[in-house]
């Protein structure tokens, strides 16, 4: 009999993610970098599953958005125009006594979260961080980490209309690094002042954006769940009109439910034609696109889906977990959906002390290796390297054994339900393939 237990607290989580080699903290040997991680070889296998389909489902399948990758570093004046110098500020506070600093909308009573101490009058802190471009730090080679991919496509909307010959509406889809000087990085990867982003900036002609961006909540939500996030761990939530964005008409946030409770997933707002007014206004290039219907030159709406590629992998994780009771000892699993475990089959050697076993297993783990992520153990019982290949996610162990020898054929065991079959060694590859949704 199996007995789950469907959710998972924080500090289990991170433990794993040590133990088992998904997230580490950032420079950890020197005491660490608050607000940095970084990916083991199983955490960065997970993140580029994600981004992969995401780009295939985004851009690949398809016609109506293409991809990009803008620089990192831009101009200032891409900052000044967008809004983010003046308006890119969070509420700061500190403590007279302790001397700790706080986002003022994270305190409570007016007093310090960690002394009760007296804190002081709010000050505007601007979350962008500061570079400086060549040899000499002076006003004139300020520049900025970018805080957010977005501004790159808005600047290139020209260059990708040119060289694409896209008729709207059409989108243009990034991933990639983005900095925040966060005031209180917190709860693990969820916010951090180094992140991954994945968004798409999708120009409709005025008048069709409310469509659009209903359209696009929808798709986006959906796009969670074929993946593996349960529905009733998701929700969607519209932004009030005090708390919208500066350049948006309208926003929705994908919402799951954390272990530290609901927070945003992904937020799709309506940006109208704010950015592509603001940097035609600010460099005096027209960003405008002729409409062949009415014969005039438009300014697109946009609709951004925005979502964090850190934040993904964080709810995938805590979705994935399961502790099960399995002959009354406990198992702990990841039901990752196929396309994003890290490793999608493990072959293990029953016992490695049998020269012949073990080549073998080697020889069916190389053929394995050039059509999905495969990984090789021999390093423990079988038993043990069940629970471990569970632990990571993976959906199937092969375990070849002393019969294999004489009846060529190998077990393959399902992670889930634990199901084990007896497949001939010809027929493994086209099994784990179509059992893996890959042909």
């Amino acid at each position: 009999m199996v007995e789950e237990k469907t959710t998972v607290d924080m500090e289990t989580l991170v433990s794993l993610c040590k133990r088992r080699g998904f997230i580490f903290q950032s420079s950890e040997i020197y005491g660490g970098v608050g607000g940095s991680w970084d990916y083991g070889p199983f955490g960065v296998e997970l993140k580029r599953n994600i981004k992969n389909v995401w780009w295939r489902d985004i851009v690949q399948r398809r016609d109506d958005i293409v991809g990009l990758d803008a620089g990192i570093l831009m101009h200032p004046r891409v900052w000044e125009a967008s809004g983010h110098v003046d308006s890119f500020t969070d509420p700061l506070v500190d403590c007279k006594n302790c001397k700790k600093r706080f986002r003022a909308d994270h305190v409570e009573d007016e007093v310090c979260p960690e002394c009760g101490g007296e804190l002081t009058e709010p000050r505007l802190f601007n979350l962008m961080l500061k570079t400086f471009l060549g040899p000499v730090e002076d006003d004139a080679s300020l520049t900025y980490l970018r805080p957010e991919t977005a501004q790159g496509m808005f600047v290139n909307f020209g260059n990708v209309l040119e060289a694409s010959r896209r008729k709207l509406p059409f989108g243009i889809a990034q991933i990639g690094k983005a900095f925040r000087n966060e005031i209180t990085p917190r709860n693990f990867t969820f916010r951090t002042r180094e992140f991954e982003q994945m968004e798409i900036e999708y120009f409709v002609k005025p008048g069709t954006d409310e469509e659009w961006h209903q359209r696009w909540v929808e798709e986006r939500f959906d796009w969670y769940v074929k993946y593996g996030l349960r529905p009733e761990f998701l929700r969607l939530r519209e932004h009030e009109g005090d708390e919208l964005a500066h350049y948006s008409k309208a926003t929705h946030d994908i919402e799951y439910l954390f272990p530290f409770g609901w927070a945003e997933l992904e937020g799709i707002s309506n940006r109208t034609d704010f950015d592509l007014r603001q940097h035609a206004l600010s460099s005096g290039r027209e960003m405008t696109y002729f409409d062949e219907e009415s014969g005039t030159h438009i300014v697109p709406y946009i609709i951004e889906p925005s979502g964090g590629v850190d934040r993904a992998a964080l709810a995938f994780l805590v979705d994935a977990y399961r502790e099960e009771k399995v002959r009354k000892r406990k198992r702990v699993v990841l039901s990752f959906h196929p396309e994003l475990a890290p490793v999608k089959v493990a072959v293990l050697p029953l016992l490695r002390n049998r020269p012949e076993l073990v080549a073998l297993a080697k020889e069916i783990a190389a053929d394995l290796r050039l059509h999905v992520m495969t990984m090789y153990d021999d390093t423990a019982s079988i038993g043990r390297l069940y629970r471990r290949q569970d632990e990571i996610g993976t959906p199937f162990c092969v375990t070849v054994d002393v019969e294999s020898l004489e009846d060529n054929a190998v077990t393959i065991r399902e992670r889930d339900s634990m199901e084990q079959t007896r497949v001939p060694i010809p027929e493994v590859k086209d099994n784990l393939l179509a059992s893996l949704g890959t042909v």
